[in-house]
């Protein structure tokens, strides 16, 4: 599994910064809150909606969040190959850098979703967000 480093945003290492990270679904869409002072990630409400009304729903939590940068969970075969969620994954992480001006980080996030499952999450794709956000933090210096 590997994280993509975050573009410099000028503040100093001590700056907190906050961040939104995001299981994609074709119909649910989970959803997590951390940051760089504590390193953890905190599981949000799963966006259960398609098309136009999924943004709408995530810009809401954009602006109650204001988080620095957004991390996208991309899923890959066992052996590392594409398939077809891994290009959907993607263009997801084109669309919110597009819609929102935000920095976008990839993450990939082999077996989070079994892992979150295996954990008894209540809500396996909120926790799986947080999975990814959380090797995301670690990936940081």
């Amino acid at each position: 599994m590997s994280a993509k480093a975050l573009p410099s945003s000028g503040s100093s290492p001590q700056t907190p910064q906050t961040f939104l990270a995001f299981d994609f679904g074709l119909k649910r869409t989970g959803v997590a809150s951390g940051n760089t002072l504590t390193r953890t990630a905190s599981p949000q409400a799963t966006i259960a909606a398609e098309g136009d009304a999924r943004f709408t729903a995530i810009a809401a939590r954009i602006r109650e969040w204001q988080p620095d940068a957004l991390v996208v969970g991309v899923p890959f075969h066992p052996d590392g190959a594409s398939h077809d969620n891994t290009v959907r994954a993607r263009k997801f992480a084109r669309q919110l850098r597009g819609r929102f001006g935000l920095p976008v980080m990839e993450v990939d996030e082999r077996y989070s979703t079994t892992e979150a499952i295996a954990s008894g999450a209540a809500d396996a794709d909120a926790a799986s967000a947080c999975i990814i956000l959380e090797q995301y933090l670690r990936s940081l210096p």
